[in-house]
């Protein structure tokens, strides 16, 4: 919700407003008096404006670019306001680009956001104050506060910002042999991703296997993915997919009573 940042003006008794004007009346009888109209006359009307944020959250990839998007509503320009762009998930509040004076004055801006910050600067002049982050890496994800502030004025929008790894690997399934009961144990595993993401197992007819054990890792910011299946019949095609949002990667096995073949699938954008 926007803010007012005017104060009323003081006044004396004794001092008469330099704009104060009449207004007419009638009365009953029909004679006509006048009251004066006390509130201050001036040229400048308050800009009351809001601030828009995305409504759904930004997904970023690590190593790219990406736009956090921040508005006003009308589309005014914002060239003389002061803009500013928090990170509200740190212990305090912490800031990451601003633009005041019509200049970029970012001398304390947080130190991993050095040289990859931008206003377009064109942009503020129809009221868009969108931020574009460079080089994007996992630990920009988290939420962000966009603060407009004119001299009458200011509102601000959060921007929710999710960052995906762009080291995935294709998962990689390994024969394990077969067990006592004739089950064959398959491993499928899959590095480089964040955040975690979900491995299945599919047979042919896409149906779900159940998973016999578990093992997930995270080494630094980027995790790796481990499952283990027994498959107890032949002459099927089994499916191990690990799937992240809209991205997913496929490895297929075949097993026969003869022979066991391995292939990889890649689907969506890695």
């Amino acid at each position: 919700m926007g803010q007012s940042m005017a104060s009323m003006p003081s006044s004396s008794k004794n001092q008469e407003e330099p704009n104060a004007k009449c207004t007419s009346i009638s009365s009953d009888n029909g004679t006509e008096g006048f009251i004066p109209n006390t509130k201050p006359f001036s040229p400048l009307v308050t800009e009351r404006f809001e601030v828009v944020g995305p409504a759904d959250p930004v997904f970023a990839v690590a190593g790219e670019d990406v736009i956090l998007p921040c508005s006003v509503k009308p589309n005014i320009s914002v060239v003389d306001m002061r803009v500013e762009w928090f990170r509200l998930d740190q212990k305090d509040l912490q800031r990451v680009h601003l633009y005041e004076d019509h200049e970029d004055r970012n001398a304390e801006q947080i130190q991993s956001y050095r040289g990859r910050t931008k206003l377009i600067h064109q942009e503020l002049q129809r009221g868009n104050a969108s931020l574009k982050l460079s080089s994007v890496r996992v630990s920009d994800e988290g939420h962000y506060k966009c603060l407009i502030q004119s001299k009458s004025w200011n509102d601000d929008a959060t921007v929710d910002v999710r960052v995906e790894s762009d080291c995935k690997k294709s998962p990689v399934i390994t024969v394990d042999g077969f067990d006592r009961s004739g089950g064959l144990h398959l491993h499928c595993e899959s590095e480089g991703w964040y955040p975690e993401p979900d491995l299945e197992w599919l047979d042919s007819e896409g149906v779900r296997l159940s998973l016999e054990t578990t093992e997930i890792n995270r080494n630094t910011d980027r995790f790796s993915v481990k499952h283990t299946v027994i498959i107890h019949h032949s002459d099927n095609k089994i499916h191990c997919r690990v799937k992240l949002r809209h991205h997913m990667l496929e490895a297929l096995i075949i097993t026969t009573k003869v022979r066991v073949g391995v292939g990889r699938k890649k689907t969506g954008s890695a």
